[in-house]
């Protein structure tokens, strides 16, 4: 399917693995020019070998000073920006509120929420000389339901919901659309991960914690990163012109988190 993405300038933020690398993979195919940014200088390195398409720099979105090296360099390879795709998130402790230390509170909030905010703030000016303007900022399925042992992630998740929304209405006198998506368990290392820090914490065995997060979707599977990754390229195109302010599940029908 054409999408008229072709010479789209597109950064995704945490793109060298995962999800983001999906995200980006896509907006390749449909012939954008696509930057990525990474912490993982490896997933960075392995990204030049596998995709030398896709050009990239090393940044931590909740830093300002690295942000703004980063569209420095952005601006600098590629000359402007059509579309910005807030990837970047940690998952944060999993560990009853009374139990987590503020540092990690806050390290999550940084990362999730704040990375989207300094993303942004620097992008608007570039978009607004856009014909074709996006930005997309990844939550959760935590962003609509409550996450117990996971009040740091579902926090943030739930603010980029009301990022999005606000950020819609303010920029959509300039075009800009602005929209959020929320994907459920999505199949890979993280939510391996997350399962078993779970399964930990509740003293259950881990095929437990996934089978019990599945059984409260109707489609009873995993996400894969591509249905995130086509979904976005969607919304990013001019087919997706009249979609803003939304927060868009794409979880396989998720009714509740455990």
């Amino acid at each position: 399917m054409n999408l008229e993405l072709e010479g789209a300038r597109v950064l995704v933020t945490a793109g060298a693995s995962g999800i983001g690398l999906a995200i980006a993979r896509e907006f390749v195919r449909e012939g954008a020019q696509v930057h990525v940014c990474d912490v993982d200088t490896s997933a960075l390195t392995s990204l030049s070998v596998g995709d030398p398409d896709i050009s990239h720099s090393n940044c931590d979105v909740s830093d300002e000073t690295s942000v703004k090296r980063l569209f420095d360099d952005l601006l600098t390879r590629h000359g402007g920006l059509d579309v910005l795709v807030n990837n970047a998130g940690v998952a944060g402790p999993t560990a009853r509120c009374e139990d987590i230390a503020l540092a990690d509170w806050e390290r999550t909030l940084a990362v999730n929420l704040t990375g989207q905010f300094l993303c942004a703030r620097l992008a608007i000016p570039h978009l607004r000389a856009s014909g074709n303007a996006s930005i997309c900022n990844l939550s959760s399925a935590a962003g609509r339901f409550g996450f117990p042992l996971r009040t740091p992630y579902a926090a943030s998740k739930w603010a980029v919901i009301g990022f999005t929304k606000s950020l819609s209405i303010e920029l959509g006198g300039d075009a800009i659309r602005v929209n959020a998506i929320c994907p459920g368990s999505v199949a890979g290392p993280r939510i391996d991960s997350v399962f078993a820090n779970k399964a930990a914490a509740r003293g259950v065995p881990m095929e437990a914690v996934r089978d019990e997060a599945l059984s409260k979707t109707s489609l009873h599977r995993l996400i894969a990163p591509e249905d995130i990754a086509r979904t976005i390229v969607f919304l990013a195109s001019p087919a997706g012109a009249n979609i803003s302010g939304q927060a868009i599940g794409v979880d396989a029908d998720v009714q509740a988190l455990v």
